[in-house]
């Protein structure tokens, strides 16, 4: 079964106005996972669509939607997925595709036929990003011991992490999705900060791994207009253009970004020093 919904895109000057509802309404997208369903969020940010696909009990066929006006749903889009759970398997027009733990996979535009199966001992997770794509790029799996490695921060910044490229450039060819994986490590709670905004592409953030019983406090909005929402474990949030996106959570945590706009250079940031956030 899948499940969809849609949300528009927001314009700064009027989220200046929300309230801690609204915001809610508008960035977070609070039901990722749910059993035996993909559950899917058509933004309106650069046609961004953001998922999740829970097979408990049954293997889950990746269908089209109605916002897409497309027989199959990846005929005019490519497709990103990073496995959050047990080892699993995500069958591509017939091909198997096994994914441990973090490992992720780019399916390119026209594959038809996607499923995703049940796995074996632990529940599978397979979180999902999907871009539109002009050209069909080779379906390739990228696992998270194959991963791009960047380590960043300091200790005594409390942002110590492991940055892990997955569906970028430099490992796999793309249209315009970009996807990875950032650790932060124990001790430190901090993400992405100094913070940046990048007007070229818009990005999402799903958090995992965080403890039961504690939270992440997701900071956006302009430069200038900081806004923040607390979220939960397999949360993720909507991150417009014009936005920053950093977190700070009670513990440690991982997190997946996900991009598309006008380019796939990952360095393309707009740089906010700390002390110039209000």
């Amino acid at each position: 079964m899948t499940k969809y919904e849609f949300r528009y895109a927001s314009n700064p000057n009027d989220a200046r106005n929300y309230d801690t509802e609204e915001i809610r309404n508008q960035f977070l997208l609070d039901q990722i996972f749910n059993q035996d369903e993909i559950h899917l969020t058509y933004s309106m940010f650069d046609r961004f669509i953001v998922g999740g696909a829970m097979p408990v009990n049954n293997a889950l066929k990746l269908e089209t939607i109605p916002y897409l006006k497309s027989e199959n749903f990846l005929d005019g889009r490519e497709l990103g997925v990073i496995n959050v759970g047990g080892t699993s398997i995500v069958s591509v027009d017939g091909t198997e595709y096994e994914l441990k733990n973090k490992d992720g996979l780019y399916i390119g535009r026209g594959c038809k036929d996607i499923k995703f199966l049940p796995g074996n001992d632990q529940q599978p997770y397979f979180y999902l990003n999907s871009a539109t794509a002009h050209h069909s790029y080779p379906t390739r799996k990228v696992g998270i011991d194959d991963a791009e490695v960047l380590p960043l921060g300091e200790e005594k910044y409390a942002n110590k992490r492991i940055l892990n490229k997955l569906i970028v450039n430099s490992k796999v060819e793309t249209c315009q999705l970009q996807m990875g994986i950032t650790e932060l490590l124990p001790g430190n709670v901090w993400n992405t900060m100094p913070a940046h905004t990048h007007e070229r592409r818009m990005e999402s953030y799903f958090y995992f791994d965080l403890e039961p019983g504690q939270t992440i406090c997701h900071f956006m909005g302009e430069p200038k207009q900081t806004r923040h929402l607390f979220i939960e474990n397999h949360q993720a949030i909507l991150s417009p253009e014009w936005s920053i996106h950093a977190g700070a959570g009670t513990t440690n945590y991982t997190f997946i970004w996900g991009m598309a706009g006008e380019n796939l250079d990952y360095t393309d940031m707009d740089i906010v020093p700390p002390n110039e956030l209000h």
